[in-house]
């Protein structure tokens, strides 16, 4: 796995930006006309354990649309039943990021919000459902980001007994990523833009990675990874899920994690407030930078750069229009 870990150092450290071409919707502040369509959220049958892991046309048959709040509702419920405390902060349609947490009443600047306990947070740590597939990744010593990517898919396909269904079913079926880009939107929609190259880098990282995943493992598991499930459609989706979703957690020694009902706080690039692992609280904590009124959108950076990631996060965050003009990338 030694190409794997070079990928993965040196590229896969902070996110795509979340701009998509005028087929899909685009930031608010962009003067592209946004998607319509129906709003349509469920868990399908074809992600119950029955080894489908991509619908005809390449559509992924687990999350839901991006802008639907019912299963991210339901999410938010479970959640709460599983040990998540009262929130200040409610799931409910914004301006940029289709979906995002809003404020419920007053909240400080510096207060801390959230408090999602560690039982609640995927890491590389966390137990599959399929739990020989995951000593196969551990015994090969897939890296963090390949080996979360491969977990996502791993728990989608058995929606129905993993402990991560509510959350999965909440994720957007296509999120936004430039992995779903083609090589000609890349090149109209990026022309002279400096992301271009990292894109086409960051595209040909995945690709290579999953190409090595399946030549150096998952041929070798046919029966624990079986390509219907875990193939190129697949892990486009849940690496365009990690870009958009993973943060690092100082706190917890650099680790990296999902952090559910967190990961529904939209990225800003000019919001400098982080999420981290706070130790008095025993819970994955937000603290704001500013203040925020009720039925305020609040925001968030992300996890905290390190040192060496501060330009490669700037290029990230900072996404560009066909017109040239800059916008706010988001999660949903």
């Amino acid at each position: 796995m030694a190409e794997v870990s070079r990928t993965f150092r040196a590229s896969l450290l902070s996110p795509f930006p979340h701009n998509l071409p005028p087929r899909a919707r685009w930031c608010a502040a962009c003067p592209v006309t946004p998607r319509l369509g129906p709003t349509l959220c469920s868990v399908s049958t074809a992600a119950s354990g029955d080894g489908t892991g991509v619908l005809e046309g390449g559509a992924i048959p687990w999350g839901c649309e991006i802008e639907s709040l019912d299963n991210a509702e339901r999410m938010q419920q479970w959640l709460s039943d599983s040990g998540l405390p009262p929130q200040k902060m409610a799931i409910d349609r914004v301006e940029v990021g289709e979906r995002g947490l809003v404020a419920l009443k007053n909240i400080r600047k510096g207060e801390k919000l959230l408090f999602v306990p560690p039982s609640l947070v995927i890491t590389a740590d966390t137990e599959w459902s399929s739990l020989e597939a995951g000593n196969v990744l551990k015994k090969y010593s897939v890296p963090d980001w390949p080996y979360l990517a491969t977990y996502l898919i791993s728990e989608a396909n058995v929606m129905d007994s993993s402990k991560w269904r509510r959350y999965i079913s909440a994720l957007p079926r296509q999120p936004y990523s430039l992995l779903y880009w083609t090589r000609s939107e890349l090149d109209m929609y990026l022309v002279g833009s400096p992301i271009k190259e990292r894109a086409i880098e960051r595209i040909n990282d995945v690709i290579g990675t999953y190409n090595d995943l399946r030549d150096r493992i998952f041929s070798k598991y046919p029966d624990l990874f079986p390509e219907k499930v875990f193939n190129m459609e697949t892990f486009r989706w849940s690496f365009g899920i990690l870009f958009s979703r993973l943060v690092r957690l100082p706190s917890m020694d650099g680790k990296v994690a999902l952090v559910p009902w967190a990961d529904m706080l939209n990225h800003m690039p000019e919001v400098e407030a982080f999420l981290d692992y706070d130790k008095s609280s025993q819970g994955i904590v937000f603290t704001t930078d500013r203040s925020y009124q009720p039925g305020e959108q609040v925001k968030k950076l992300g996890g905290k750069p390190q040192p060496d990631q501060t330009r490669s996060r700037d290029v990230a965050f900072l996404t560009t229009t066909a017109t040239g003009a800059a916008c706010s990338p988001c999660n949903g």
